[in-house]
């Protein structure tokens, strides 16, 4: 332990201690062999420069298991959460406590993404301009000016009247592509450069994973590295990590962005003499490119593949030719004004990432999203190991990686595999709870395979007496919207349950429903399985319709699975099967969240016992009791709401 550690006269086991500062400043702290396992793990770990990768199940306490070594030990340490909640919740409320607790001092920041400060150069640029004058975004605008005179962080999530996707967002903050940097006149007051700054000078960061991702395209922008060096660097919620840095590490273009720079470009070119006539014309070849682009996608699916663009690439190779005619036409421009310099790097990295779209990339996919012809061409890599192991050598730090659900069978191979992390050590810490006293597991029997059109019905047919036993408290999760739709249909023709379906309002709306009706029945797809806590007898009731494979459709994951098959390995056993197993630790873990809560887990999917990999989904949940028929979890459920 460190010598600042030392000099407080505090030893890891006495803060974990029955008597400890722990105790003292938590009413509700008991001791957990989990959670001091756990905090003796980082604590050895940061000591020996060893990375650590170790599964935390529910109720170890994990989150003040790696503050409290981390906060003795006083090196510089970064922390990274899964959302801006789960920061916010760190920065504001687990670390006051923790170093109250402990009665240290430490500088503490909070660091996120640009796109949640506000960006006084574009305020300004939009603030004159009369085309965003008028309407419902004109009234926000004023908000946000008059907000923008008194706020001393500039994080947006002030200013909450206004919602997270209003338009008037995008107007008022930056992006990488039209920040302008250090050459920006309102550089002295930006509040993005002042939260780093902030961030360079603490000892304990508190970011995000995708900021923490994004820190190696930040420190091109003329900014410097973002996130301070550091001893050591603790990623909580890791098992998103891999589909993050998969994210990050993608390059490409979309039609948003063209479309902003030939805004931008003909904004800076009016101000800026005799560029507007020198400009007008390529960006006006650019627009019509994209719009003859777009019109061509209008008939692609959601997602798909390369191959899928056949008809499109004519139009992708015109719209590439355009936008070089633009490149060429802003260089000669550049040194006349920041603004047609920030235009003419953006018009190049643009050209750039189609071109690499285009030509494709040895190791990458190459795949598209398009909405409503609102396309994003995308190059993503099929290994993040490498660009990842280039990061940590960037910041020569102590990796630590926790999550309540990151082993498969109590083996991490699918995850430091993943992520290149050879040499870390691992570790599960088991959960606190005792769920064969606190929870049921019920397999109906009968069921037809998961794919057959009346699955859904057959399942919530033997279900629905156990969730009229547990009087509604129920979640029903899917894994596709579709079994969603048939579910909520179903349940609305044979039962009288107040159903809240994830279609009809946003996550926190509904969650607040559900917590204030105990007789309803709340219905998901994705974003229900994780990040999702509802603590006490208002969720007695999991019910999950089929095990979590991956759509085999994804044409990322199907390309991921055709390089392992290619490289002589099983793409099923090495893929797909550990990601729907942690998928299916997520769904399940949002049955018992505290020491006192219990209640019954239905999995709906028969190849869980007529399938050989069936046994490693259920080695890999928690100790649940098993019952065979629905009436004996249906007593269950009475039985312990009775009391």
């Amino acid at each position: 332990m460190s010598g600042e550690a030392e000099s407080a006269g505090l030893a890891l086991a006495d803060v974990f201690a029955e008597d400890g500062p722990l105790a003292n400043a938590l009413a509700a702290y008991r001791p957990r062999a989990g959670q001091f396992e756990l905090a003796a793990a980082i604590d050895e770990c940061l000591g020996s420069g060893t990375d650590l990768v170790a599964e935390a199940a529910t109720g170890t306490g994990k989150t003040l298991a790696y503050l409290v070594p981390v906060l003795l030990r006083g090196e510089r340490t970064i922390i990274s959460t899964g959302t801006l909640n789960l920061q916010d919740q760190l920065y504001a409320r687990d670390l006051p406590l923790a170093l109250r607790a402990l009665g240290l001092e430490r500088k503490v920041a909070l660091l996120k993404g640009r796109s949640n400060y506000l960006c006084l150069h574009r305020l300004d640029k939009h603030g004159n301009d009369p085309e965003v004058a008028e309407g419902a975004v004109g009234e926000e605008l004023q908000m946000v000016r008059r907000w923008a005179r008194h706020t001393v962080s500039g994080e947006i999530s002030e200013l909450d009247d206004i919602p997270t996707r209003s338009p008037v967002w995008p107007l008022v903050t930056s992006t990488q592509d039209n920040c302008l940097g250090g050459e920006c006149e309102q550089l002295a007051d930006c509040h993005l450069l002042r939260a780093r700054r902030q961030a360079q000078e603490a000892d304990i960061v508190v970011v995000n994973h995708h900021l923490l991702f994004a820190d190696m395209a930040l420190k091109q922008t003329g900014f410097g590295e973002v996130l301070p060096g550091a001893g050591a660097v603790v990623i909580d919620e890791a098992h998103q990590v891999p589909e993050t840095a998969m994210r990050f590490f993608s390059r490409g273009v979309s039609a948003w962005q063209l479309r902003e720079l030939g805004a931008d470009t003909l904004r800076a070119a009016g101000q800026a003499s005799g560029a507007l006539k020198l400009l007008m014309a390529p960006v006006q070849n650019l627009r019509t490119a994209l719009d003859q682009a777009v019109s061509e996608c209008l008939t692609l699916p959601q997602r798909g593949e390369f191959s899928a663009l056949t008809a499109c690439l004519p139009h992708f190779a015109s719209l590439r030719r355009a936008l070089q005619a633009l490149v060429a036409a802003l260089e000669p421009l550049a040194e006349q004004s920041r603004d047609l310099g920030n235009a003419a790097q953006r018009a190049a990295v643009l050209e750039e990432g189609l071109g690499d779209f285009l030509a494709g990339r040895e190791g990458y996919v190459r795949w598209f999203a398009n909405r409503r012809g609102r396309f994003a061409l995308n190059l993503t890599p099929l290994d993040v190991a490498g660009p990842l192991r280039q990061l940590r050598e960037r910041v020569p730090a102590t990796w630590i990686m926790t999550s309540a659900t990151l082993a498969v069978a109590g083996r991490f191979d699918h995850f430091t595999r993943r992520l290149g992390l050879d040499d870390a050590r691992e570790r599960v810490i088991e959960s606190p709870f005792d769920y064969p006293e606190q929870t049921r597991l019920w397999l109906p029997e009968g069921l037809p395979d998961p794919g057959s059109r009346d699955h859904v019905d057959q399942l919530l047919s033997q279900v629905l007496p156990v969730l009229r036993a547990a009087g509604g408290r129920a979640f029903l999760l899917f894994t596709s919207h579709r079994a969603l739709r048939r579910a909520a249909d179903w349940l609305r023709a044979h039962s009288d349950f107040q159903l809240l379906v994830q279609e009809d309002a946003p996550r926190p709306v509904l969650l607040r429903r559900f917590r204030e009706s105990p007789g309803s029945l709340l219905l998901g797809a994705a974003s229900f399985w994780e990040g999702v806590d509802v603590p006490g007898r208002e969720l007695s009731v999991v019910v999950i319709d089929k095990l979590p494979f991956a759509a085999p459709d994804d044409p990322v994951l199907e390309a991921t699975l055709k390089a392992v098959r290619e490289s002589g390995g099983n793409p099923f056993a090495e893929v797909q099967l550990p990601q729907a197993v942690l998928a299916l630790k997520q769904g399940a873990g949002r049955l018992i969240r505290q020491a006192d809560d219990f209640g019954v887990l239905v999995l709906g999917d028969p190849r869980l016992v007529t399938r050989p990999y069936g046994k490693l989904f259920l080695r890999s949940l928690p100790p649940m009791t098993p019952v065979q028929s629905g009436a004996e979890a249906a007593r269950f459920i009475k039985d312990r709401l009775s009391t």
